[in-house]
This record gives C-alpha cells, structure tokens and sequence, in this order.
C-alpha cells in the first residue's frame, strides 16, 4: 500500500510541481491557499488519520493474525475493504474508488496551473494520509493498535478473536 500511495503523491506531485513553471495570478494564489488547507484538513485529516487509516491498520492486524491465501496475495484491497468486509465497507469502499478515479479524469483535463494546483492539494492529503498509516503501523506493532472495528462480516468477527473483540467494543 505503502508503494501504491507514494507512487500516486510521486506522479501527482510532479504535475503539481510543473505548474510552478506558469505564471500565476492572485486567484491561483487564493485558490491554491484555500484548496491546500482544505485538502490537509478533509482529505488528510478527517479522510485518512480519523478513518481510513486506523481501519487498515487494524484489517492488516486482523489479516495477520488469521491469513486466507486469497486474502493474502490481495491484502491491500482487503485491508482497504473492497472485499471481506461488512456490506457497508465494501460499498463504500468502491464508491469512493469510483468518485475519485472521475474526478481524476476530469481534473485531468484542466489546463495548468489549475491541475497542478489541484495536485498539490492531493498530494498534501496523500502524504498525510501514508504518513498517518505508517504512524497507526508504528503504534500498533508497539502494542497500541487503534480502537476501531476492523468491520469484519459478522460471521467472521469471533474468529479474527482479540484484535475486533477490543477494537469493536470501542466503535
């Protein structure tokens, strides 16, 4: 997961750089402002370090702890929730795959320097996000994983044991 996110921010990061090669305007300037602060804080911080994270993490600790060979070789789609989750999970999880793989089409048609400002404030929101999975990954091999439900289908939560039995009662 760690290589799929940080060849996104490397790619997206590199058209965010080249519209540094354009002459911007105050309204760039603004937008740009606006649009980074705003990425930071939803993207960032309420999509990755309040949910996204913490529920990869304690999935991969759920995955650890029982592995299926299927579950295995797709462990990042697993972890993320596109199977092997609660009906809800799985569908949001796909919606939201959905949604940005259209916004991305679509920004991607912008002239520069607006896709580049676009860009920046995804690559704000995807370094905070790898950054706050990588920091749930330290916590949780010290000892201290997350407090979340790894959202299991309910069939499967008993045997997963220790890691849902703590995380779920908290959610």
């Amino acid at each position: 997961m760690f290589w799929i996110v940080g060849r996104a921010i490397w790619r997206v990061g590199e058209v965010a750089v080249e519209s540094f090669d354009m002459p911007w305007t105050a309204a760039h300037w603004i937008f740009a402002a606006v649009w980074v602060v705003f990425m930071g804080y939803s993207e960032g911080y309420r999509g990755f370090q309040q949910r996204f994270a913490p529920r990869v993490v304690v999935r991969a600790m759920a995955l650890a702890r029982k592995p299926t060979l299927i579950r295995g070789l797709l462990a990042p789609l697993f972890c993320i929730g596109f199977f092997g989750a609660r009906r809800r999970r799985v569908i949001t999880a796909w919606v939201i795959t959905a949604l940005i793989v259209v916004i991305v089409l679509g920004v991607k048609q912008a002239p520069q320097p607006w896709r580049g400002i676009v860009d920046l404030g995804v690559v704000i929101g995807l370094g905070w996000g790898l950054t706050a999975v990588g920091v749930f990954a330290i916590r949780a091999l010290a000892g201290s994983p997350p407090a979340v439900s790894p959202e299991l289908p309910e069939a499967e939560a008993e045997a997963y044991g220790a890691v849902v039995g703590a995380a779920a009662s908290s959610n």
